[in-house]
């Protein structure tokens, strides 16, 4: 399984019409959680952010919104962001761009968003330049760092450095709020949030894009 932690600038000017990292020089950090809402991982990362008073963004696919429509409610109530993921978690490089819109659309009925994140960061140029015609006031977010959360061959330990090690002022950061990364969330995610807590960070969702 091969995947940058940290986003290359390279990749970040080809798809220049993403947004990657928060133009911010305050100490400032983004955390995203995606593929929920879970009745567990996202519960115990909405205790998390309360226990820090941080607030963060949950791009969530479509069919577990409307699977657990309390654990999404809560996301809400807790005055956290809520970002588009697509219906079936579907991977833009393997899907026609017609059908890849038409998902978006349906997940976006229920998930009421400006904010759009494609599942495995994998979208084609058409199917951006369709979804600037089809829903021009969704803004796509990628990231700036990957917790790796989901890759069940790293430790908790390496899931933690990842983050600690890479993240700065304005940084995306990902992670998963799902059952396969829960284990390596678990135990990176409190560190992380108490870590940068302390060097006086705050941790804001993404409700806009400079």
């Amino acid at each position: 399984m091969f995947y940058f932690v940290k986003t290359p600038v390279w990749l970040k000017k080809i798809y220049s019409g993403c947004t990657w990292q928060m133009n911010t020089v305050e100490k400032k950090i983004y955390l995203s959680f995606d593929d929920g809402p879970h009745p567990v991982a996202t519960k115990f990362v909405l205790q998390v952010l309360e226990k820090y008073n941080a607030r963060a963004t949950f791009f969530c696919i479509g069919k577990n919104v409307a699977a657990y429509p309390e654990v999404y409610q809560q996301i809400l109530a807790g005055g956290h962001a809520v970002g588009n993921h697509t219906f079936n978690h579907l991977n833009g490089w393997k899907t026609p761009v017609g059908m890849y819109i038409e998902n978006i659309e349906q997940a976006q009925q229920l998930i009421k968003t400006n904010l759009f994140r494609p599942p495995y960061g994998k979208i084609s140029f058409k199917q951006l330049k369709a979804l600037s015609v089809k829903q021009p006031t969704l803004k796509v977010i990628m990231w700036s760092v990957l917790s790796a959360d989901f890759d069940r061959k790293i430790t908790p330990e390496k899931c933690c450095r990842n983050v600690l090690e890479n993240t700065g002022n304005g940084s995306i950061v990902v992670f998963h709020d799902s059952e396969k990364a829960f284990e390596n969330l678990q135990f990176a995610l409190p560190k992380m949030v108490q870590h940068f807590s302390r060097l006086g960070y705050n941790f804001e969702k993404i409700d806009c894009v400079n």
